[in-house]
């Protein structure tokens, strides 16, 4: 019986874009909202999905769809991927420019799952190529692979969608109701805030606050608040000018051990072995 191939990760961080290859022998992730857009193309293996009382499986070939509103649990063994992780301003631009939606609104996925799209199948595994080759200019053509990907998803699976609640602010798309709480979070993301000061930013009580986060995102006040820490880090991860120490007091930890320990629940990766896995500073 052969023995799965090693374990590989290969990252590229940007503003407007993330992408992540990565060859695992175990994959979990927890049910936690985001605030991008993401496209997971599996290459190889099978995942059991669940998005609030939906579920089923991602099989080989496919491509899994999310909206920043989604909040998904993935569950896997032995599996190879990559996922694109998009700034909904970036991927809602381009629907614009593309006469997709209009200025006033956002963006939908028609399905969760994208199976039989040959061009789409072909665009992840040349992103592999680059990921892993070392080659003069792999920035650049991944770059343009990932516009090619983002151009067949809102052609063919996206739809314009209007909502009283959703508006795309600074921090990205987040519902109306708890918009300023969540940008305090990205504001002041070094400070250690308490659940008072967070949904004071609401105008609402601490225990009305936590309800209706938790209905609106699927998730707590601070555990969204170290998806965000999280986030944030990689980003700074990407300079390598940067110390780990420095990048955890500027994501709000008291100490880098604590800080390695959220980011590797978060993550599957210690901050030093997701910086070595990068391919490119931003």
């Amino acid at each position: 019986m052969s023995s799965s191939p090693p374990s590989l990760n290969r990252f590229l961080i940007s503003p407007q874009y993330s992408i992540y290859y990565r060859r695992v022998k175990k994959f979990d992730w927890e049910p936690v909202t985001r605030s991008d857009y993401v496209a997971l193309a599996l290459l190889n293996g099978r995942v059991q999905y669940e998005i609030g009382d939906r579920g089923g499986t991602i099989s080989s070939g496919q491509w899994f769809l999310l909206e920043p509103s989604d909040v998904a649990t993935l569950r896997s063994q032995a599996i190879e991927f990559v996922m694109l992780t998009f700034a909904p301003g970036f991927l809602i631009d381009h629907a614009i420019r593309m006469h997709l939606i209009g200025p006033e609104d956002t963006l939908a996925f028609q399905h969760s799952l994208v199976e039989g799209d040959d061009r789409l199948i072909q665009l992840a595994d040349n992103l592999v190529t680059e990921l892993t080759d070392e080659k003069p200019g792999r920035e650049i053509v991944v770059g343009a692979l990932a516009e090619q990907v983002v151009v067949q998803i809102l052609r063919h699976y996206s739809s314009p969608r209007r909502s009283a609640e959703l508006e795309l602010s600074r921090v990205g798309l987040v519902d109306r109701r708890i918009r300023r709480s969540v940008e305090l979070m990205h504001a002041q993301l070094e400070n250690d805030l308490t659940l008072k000061e967070i949904a004071a930013a609401s105008y609402m009580s601490t225990f009305h606050f936590v309800r209706v986060f938790k209905k609106l995102t699927g998730t707590t006040p601070h555990a969204y608040l170290a998806n965000i820490r999280s986030a944030r880090a990689q980003t700074l991860l990407a300079d390598p000018n940067i110390s780990i120490t420095e990048i955890s007091t500027r994501v709000g930890y008291s100490s880098p051990s604590h800080f390695s320990k959220a980011f590797r629940q978060s993550t599957g990766l210690s901050p030093r072995a997701f910086r070595k896995a990068l391919i490119s500073s931003y």
